[in-house]
């Protein structure tokens, strides 16, 4: 007997057997190499992408050319909902920050599935809300909490998405994504490695206690973990 097709990817599964039989013949797999840009901003997307593992993170470059991370994709969603909006383009990049592979689909196939108004539609339309929702919290977390605070909130979700306690980035990427000096990183990190939440070394941070991490962070990861579980709940598909 043929082993099934699997997804691997928390959207596709949600999927009818009907709808994923017609995207089946049009998805990809592509890999997600580690700084690879998906697009930049304000060049045309003419593909989305459906993470199966790896971290992506959605950047916004000022014209001083600093960068600020505005919320992470990984398996439980996808990258380019901007091509079923009529709109090609977006003022924000997408980056490769954690290496794996991705369902690459083609735009138009997409949007002629996203416009029969199916399942599809619908869990697209979610996980827009589940994105604006991190958005919006990146946001307050920035301007309001701490560099420690924010250093958690930013473990946390990149340690939801990834398959592992060893997180392979750098403290200075880490204070690009939060748009902060690496020095203050670097204190935030030394103090979460005294209290035996994470474990530093060049290059890695591993997730020691994540309960710990959670108590230590803001309501910010919460509030967008709470959102995505209301909003997306596990099912089993493709």
């Amino acid at each position: 007997m043929a082993t099934p097709w699997r997804a691997r990817n928390g959207l596709l599964e949600t999927l009818s057997d009907d709808e994923c039989d017609r995207l089946r013949g049009d998805l990809q797999v592509v890999e997600l190499t580690q700084g690879k840009t998906l697009y930049a901003a304000g060049m045309p997307q003419t593909t989305m992408y459906f993470p199966r593992s790896g971290v992506v993170s959605m950047t916004y470059n000022t014209q001083n050319g600093e960068s600020t991370e505005i919320a992470m994709i990984g398996r439980e969603g996808m990258v380019g909902t901007s091509v079923l909006m009529d709109s090609m383009t977006t003022p924000s990049s997408a980056v490769v920050q954690v290496g794996g592979e991705a369902l690459a689909l083609r735009a138009d196939v997409a949007d002629r599935e996203f416009r029969k108004g199916g399942h599809f539609q619908f869990m697209v339309v979610r996980y827009m809300q589940v994105l604006l929702a991190q958005m919006a919290q990146t946001a307050v977390c920035n301007r309001h909490h701490s560099v420690e605070k924010q250093l958690c909130r930013w473990l946390l979700l990149c340690h939801d998405r990834i398959a592992t306690d060893e997180l392979q980035v750098t403290q200075e990427t880490i204070a690009t994504r939060l748009g902060v000096r690496r020095e203050a990183v670097t204190e935030a990190a030394g103090r979460l490695q005294a209290l035996g939440l994470i474990r530093c070394a060049r290059g890695r941070i591993w997730i020691v206690d994540r309960k710990g991490l959670e108590r230590q962070s803001c309501e910010c990861y919460s509030v967008v973990r709470r959102e995505y579980d209301r909003l997306l709940p596990p099912h089993a598909g493709c």
